[in-house]
């Protein structure tokens, strides 16, 4: 039997008709699913530090304006397209930051679809998932197992993909030391996890003690607190006994990601996930060369990459610390994120 379901012509959304306007909670269309497309009853919406990137409009990539943002979006498949066949009326679905890509170019051709120059991203150049209906490619859109808590996986759908995909990009081997900067936050959490349950030996750098003790809770063998260590460079090449094999970089200070390329070992990789506005890397070249060290940039996953990310999750390796909040509350969100005062994650329950 197939299921249906009712869908109303309007619904209840955030949406901002300007970079830095105001954030208005408002009666706003249910969008019609394109024939590649379909509709998600969005239940729940975690919030990431793009999402606040959009609204400020700080990238040097062009946002769609008005915008409903969001792309952590976790729901069930309401309506579909004539073209869709992937998704059943009824099936859990999840919205990612990367909503559609042409699948014709070079990169799509070797699975870096989330490099494709067409790439359509959700709540940036499509409309997101801070509403309670909204449409997501068939091809692109993740598919979550029906038993899965959609509050809890919703996190997984971008930092999670992001951190595990960081993770493979630094190709490191069971027993290194991977030292994740900004280790307490959403994407450092879900790092934390991932990386234990790959077999590595994790060093996490944050501040606060109440972040300390997340990431202790999680797995993280190290803490370093960079607001009580004198020489943080110092101390972390002690704390691995020559410095961290791998670096995940998914803070957002400028001063962070320099610094993690001195207290990465000879032979290191420092993995840039972070993006925060108009900053560089800098380290001295001599030392670079000298050290052989790898710097690489590393985008979102594929849908390899997302299957597999939730994978863990399904299996019950990776949990995500999160607090629910109502849909209205964001840009509350925002202001405590921009604070840098969030633990763990965001999530946004859109019936509220």
């Amino acid at each position: 039997m197939v299921e249906t379901y009712e869908i109303p012509e309007t619904q209840m959304g955030c949406i901002f008709y300007e970079n830095n306007g105001p954030i208005e909670y408002k009666e706003i269309p249910v969008p019609k699913p394109k024939p590649t497309e379909i509709l998600i009853k969005v239940l729940y919406s975690g919030v990431c530090h793009t999402d606040l990137h959009a609204w400020h409009g700080d990238w040097p990539l062009d946002v769609k304006l008005p915008l409903v943002g969001g792309h952590e979006g976790a729901g069930i498949v309401v309506a579909k397209g004539a073209n869709v066949s992937s998704f059943e009326i009824g099936d859990y679905a999840g919205i990612k930051w990367l909503n559609g890509s042409c699948m014709g170019c070079e990169y799509c051709e070797q699975g870096a679809e989330p490099n494709c120059p067409k790439a359509d991203l959700s709540g940036y150049t499509h409309d997101g998932s801070f509403q309670q209906y909204a449409t997501a490619d068939a091809i692109q859109a993740a598919h979550i197992p029906k038993d899965a808590d959609l509050a809890g996986v919703a996190p997984i759908l971008c930092a999670g993909v992001t951190v595990y995909k960081a993770l493979k990009t630094a190709d490191l081997r069971a027993g290194q030391w991977v030292a994740i900067s900004g280790a307490g936050g959403g994407l450092g959490s879900l790092a934390i996890q991932y990386a234990k349950a790959m077999g590595l030996r994790v060093l996490a750098i944050d501040g606060g003690d109440d972040k300390k003790e997340l990431c202790e809770s999680l797995g993280a063998e190290v803490f370093v607190d960079f607001t009580k260590t004198n020489d943080i460079v110092k101390d972390i090449v002690a704390a691995t006994d020559g410095g961290a094999h791998g670096v995940i970089n998914v803070s957002v200070s400028e001063k962070a990601i320099a610094q993690s390329c001195q207290y990465a070992r000879i032979l290191g990789k420092v993995v840039l996930v972070g993006l925060p506005a108009g900053a560089q890397v800098k380290t001295p070249v001599f030392e670079a060369v000298v050290k052989s060290i790898q710097i690489k940039g590393s985008y979102v996953g594929n849908r390899q990459d997302t299957s597999e990310a939730l994978d863990f999750y399904t299996r019950g390796l990776v949990k995500s610390p999160f607090q629910v909040v109502g849909l209205s509350e964001l840009p509350k969100v925002f202001d405590l994120m921009a604070q840098g005062k969030i633990l763990g994650r965001m999530v946004l329950d859109t019936s509220k």
